[in-house]
């Protein structure tokens, strides 16, 4: 693998985001970080060792809005984020095979973008937020939903780290209305999912449901699911370990 080097791409809004990206031989990883979340940290610092370690090409990148990218969070919806996604499959697209490995809500966005970019041969997804919005404002009590619909902003919940982040309802609607084309058009990539089944921050019964909804609409899907002890990050050793031992397995 070449020098990381840094790259910046602009929306359509004229702000632009930053990644980083090194060269690598025979396969290239793409990294897609989650919901409020810098693109380096333990998964993506491991992802980036190991694609040295075997010559690989790896990238990552921060979304408008957030870490080292132009914008303001509250100007950016899933439409935004999905868009930026594209513009860094359109940036890496030529090359290697492309595996998008994506934790939390990028797992999702990596699934979207591998329906729809044919550079994609691999998806690994780290406890994906499939419909993450759309399942948020359906566990909320019913009077703090119409509140949020209502007043249109809303924090992701009353924690420290979020409650200053202010989520528009409109990420409610976009986040539904992908979720209802999420099976419409299927290639069969290699997909799997990894998921910590004490996860309280994205239910483990969600990539349950997904799978299972997946091979009611095509039985040969080439899916697996690997359900685990462990929370949301699935960031220990042991954790890193196996996926490792997930990314390096081929065919």
């Amino acid at each position: 693998m070449s020098a990381l080097e840094a790259f910046h791409l602009t929306g359509p809004d004229g702000k632009r985001f930053r990644g980083d990206r090194a060269l690598g031989k025979d396969r290239q990883i793409l990294f897609i970080t989650g919901f409020l979340s810098r693109r380096w940290g333990n998964k993506s610092k491991a992802l980036a060792e190991w694609c040295r370690e075997s010559d690989w090409g790896f990238c990552c990148y921060d979304v408008r809005g957030f870490g080292d990218s132009e914008g303001r969070f509250t100007d950016y919806t899933l439409s935004d984020w999905i868009a930026d996604a594209r513009g860094v499959l359109d940036h890496i697209k030529t090359g290697p095979p492309l595996t998008i490995v994506g934790n939390s809500l990028g797992g999702w966005i990596a699934w979207l973008m591998a329906q729809e970019f044919s550079a994609v041969e691999e998806l690994i997804l780290i406890a994906p937020a499939f419909n993450m919005m759309g399942v948020r404002a359906k566990s909320i009590d019913p009077e703090r939903q119409h509140a949020w619909y209502r007043a249109g902003w809303m924090p992701w919940d009353d924690d420290p780290a979020h409650k200053d982040w202010l989520l528009s309802w409109k990420w409610v609607a976009e986040s539904e209305a992908y979720w209802k084309t999420s099976f419409d058009r299927l290639r069969g990539v290699k997909t799997t999912i990894l998921h910590g089944l004490q996860d309280s921050a994205i239910q483990p019964q969600g990539s349950s449901r997904f799978v299972e909804t997946l091979l009611l609409r095509d039985p040969e899907f080439p899916v697996s699911l690997h359900l685990v002890q462990g929370d949301h990050r699935l960031s220990s050793p042991d954790h890193l370990d196996l996926f490792q031992r997930l990314l390096q397995r081929r065919g």
